[in-house]
């Protein structure tokens, strides 16, 4: 079974309501790792399937975004009994990316963990070697493999913190709009439109440098 066949499986699991059987079973996350490498797959190969996960999820959310944007753009152009209509698609929107950040933050974090305790592995493994030159080499490789990792973290969590300006100006307009319905209150959001555009477009350059930052990383570590 690939392995991202297998934590496919396990997220499939964990949705289905069985994450505390789960716990108690491995008793934590030693354990899971203990077992993939039983099963023959390493931290490296696991760290490279969650870079590509987190990726994906950051490519997810540059759709969702821009999607609420395109919905928030429509719902102040919008005329005469469209308003709820409208204003339910904002909202959803809005709802669908609030859960797309928080998708995107769990990714980062699942890499955060594998890479640190790859890392950590790593370094004390270089004690074990009988040969100065292969520790000497080995070290140099952990040197730079720490080094794009370390760029590919902080290109993540840049991006991902790009997310929460966002999130806020949409729930701002969200709340006014659900007691405030009406052309007069739609019309006055015409001024913050500049605003979140501009916001929605930094979100995606930071995005796109985290996924050509991911790719790079994956690259190196074929």
């Amino acid at each position: 079974m690939e392995i991202r066949e297998l934590n496919s499986m396990l997220d499939k699991i964990f949705r289905a309501g069985f994450a505390a059987v789960i716990l108690a079973v491995a008793g934590c996350a030693s354990t899971y790792y203990g077992a993939m490498e039983k099963l023959g797959y390493e931290k490296r190969d696991i760290l490279v399937d969650r870079v590509k996960d987190a990726r994906g999820e950051q490519a997810n959310a540059q759709e969702t975004f821009v999607s609420a944007l395109d919905e928030f753009r429509a719902l102040v152009s919008v005329e005469g009994g469209e308003l709820e209509k409208q204003y339910d698609k904002m909202r959803a929107s809005y709802e669908g990316a609030e859960q797309q950040a928080t998708d995107v933050r769990a990714r980062i974090k699942s890499v955060n963990d594998v890479g640190d305790r790859l890392f950590k592995e790593w370094e004390a493994e270089l004690k074990l070697y009988e040969s100065a030159e292969l520790r000497r080499r080995s070290q140099q490789q952990l040197t730079a493999t720490r080094t794009d990792y370390n760029k590919l973290l902080s290109a993540m969590n840049r991006a991902a913190d790009k997310m929460d300006p966002v999130l806020s100006l949409y729930h701002d307009q969200v709340l006014f709009l659900k007691h405030n319905l009406n052309a007069r209150a739609i019309s006055s959001l015409e001024l913050e439109r500049a605003q979140i555009e501009e916001r929605v477009e930094a979100l995606i350059e930071e995005m796109n440098a985290a996924i050509a930052e991911a790719d790079e990383f994956i690259a190196s570590m074929s």
